[in-house]
């Protein structure tokens, strides 16, 4: 996977400090001011590892631009940069598509953590000594294309929620707890929010079950985690 970064931020002189940090650590970037022109970059090229999106912009808010992003079908990781930190608004980041959340005043040393954490996420998992297809009942999750059908038709997904999907079809029926679905999907090291589990799974639910509110694949297992059944 190509180890560029997208970094949409129209504070100049954070923009500038985050490239700076991010080119030492080895990725290459590509700068952004806007919202808009981050879209239409993401529509015309699939070279982009990450973005990191800052939330309040003078054109189109992160949250809009993330959402966008991830309508085009676009799987590339990415991280929320703002200066809010209530829950709302990091619920609100998670459930548009972002995988990651950094809230200002931040430490760019923490930030590139994030953005080392969710590469190696994305892009460490070895499936070479596994099946390449995994089928639980009505679905199917190629291994190789991460890409995921039910009863034929594709379902448009993050890479992080393919990791959950991946996680759950090795694991059907065995009840999964948050700190353990956060250590096999996010990584020993994640340090972020860990309601971040929960929107996922709500994010999840919307795009496989047939009806969100009730679901019959994804199941709530109350104080403890998850269980997928078939």
């Amino acid at each position: 996977m190509n180890k560029k970064v997208i970094v949409l931020e129209d504070e100049e002189n954070i923009r500038n400090f985050v490239v700076i940090n991010l080119n030492r650590s080895g990725y290459e970037t590509v700068e952004f001011g806007l919202g808009e022109p981050v879209v239409e970059y993401v529509r015309n090229h699939d070279d982009a590892a990450i973005a990191i999106l800052d939330v309040m912009l003078p054109d189109v808010g992160g949250f809009e631009v993330c959402r966008r992003i991830r309508g085009l079908g676009s799987r590339i990781g990415i991280i929320m940069l703002t200066a809010m930190g209530q829950e709302a608004d990091r619920v609100n980041g998670f459930m548009t598509g972002a995988d990651d959340y950094v809230v200002k005043p931040f430490s760019v040393a923490e930030l590139v953590a994030r953005v080392d954490a969710l590469y190696r996420r994305l892009n460490g998992q070895s499936f070479q000594a596994e099946p390449e297809v995994l089928v639980s009942g009505e679905f199917t999750l190629n291994l190789r294309s991460r890409e995921l059908s039910k009863n034929g038709r594709t379902i448009d997904i993050t890479q992080v929620e393919f990791l959950i999907i991946s996680t759950f079809l090795k694991n059907v029926g065995k009840a999964l707890s948050r700190d353990e679905i956060m250590r096999l999907v996010w990584g020993e090291s994640y340090q972020g929010d860990p309601k971040i589990v929960d929107v996922n799974m709500r994010r999840l639910r919307v795009k496989i079950e047939d009806d969100a509110a009730q679901p019959k694949h994804i199941m709530t297992i109350w104080g403890y985690g998850y269980r997928w059944e078939a």
